[in-house]
């Protein structure tokens, strides 16, 4: 049987306070808990740090197939090869996960609803509100494991992020007239969508 590993990051602000966790378990071993805060962050940051570190952690385990759990879609997406990742802040992060990924025999990795990723998104709340899970198995920290940015990027020129937006539309629109709209979920466009326009610093402007 498989490892299964839960993830989930979280930020406060979006970019703000920030914290990832990591629940992996395997048959007939006690579970291993990680969680940390990474100072201020975007939600997808904190999002591809806990899959980084969960990796890094597998791979310490010497574990060669898991099933990785996370409630992110965009991240599901884009590590399927189904979205491009365009943001520098995504980009390292993204490449260290497909580089670690490529150590396993197989990882899948699959979109959960935010109601059974429980136990990783209260580590998460946790690690914000400075408090220890309590039962928690510490892991160690994993080496190499990109750290996130201590103030969010600069932001995309307009051009780019309208740019990038209709490309997110446009994309969606051609997937629907083919397919119909079960073909792409809305709620997994309009997470894309309101990541071009937060990370692009839109949503930000006064």
């Amino acid at each position: 049987m498989d490892a299964t590993i839960h993830i989930d990051g979280a930020a406060r602000g979006n970019p703000g306070p920030a914290a990832y966790a990591v629940v992996l378990n395997r048959p007939g071993q006690p579970v291993v808990e990680e969680a940390g805060t990474l100072g201020t962050a975007t939600n997808n940051v904190a999002e591809y740090t806990a899959l980084v570190n969960a990796l890094h952690l597998a791979t310490e385990l010497g574990l060669k197939k898991l099933d990785v759990f996370s409630d992110s879609e965009l991240l599901v997406k884009q590590m399927a090869g189904e979205y491009r990742v365009k943001h520098p802040d995504l980009q390292p992060l993204y490449q260290e996960a497909a580089q670690l990924r490529k150590g396993f025999d197989a990882v899948r990795i699959t979109h959960v609803r935010r109601e059974q990723n429980k136990r990783a998104d209260a580590l998460c709340n946790e690690a914000l509100d400075g408090r220890k899970a309590p039962g928690s198995t510490p892991a160690p920290k994993a080496p190499g494991a990109a750290p996130a940015p201590k103030a969010p990027a600069k932001a995309a020129t307009d051009d780019r992020v309208r740019a990038d937006a209709l490309a997110v539309l446009g994309s969606a629109a051609r997937a629907w007239a083919d397919n119909g709209l079960a073909a792409v979920p809305v709620e997994a466009v309009w997470e894309q969508l309101w990541s071009v326009l937060d990370e692009g610093g839109v949503l930000r402007k006064k």
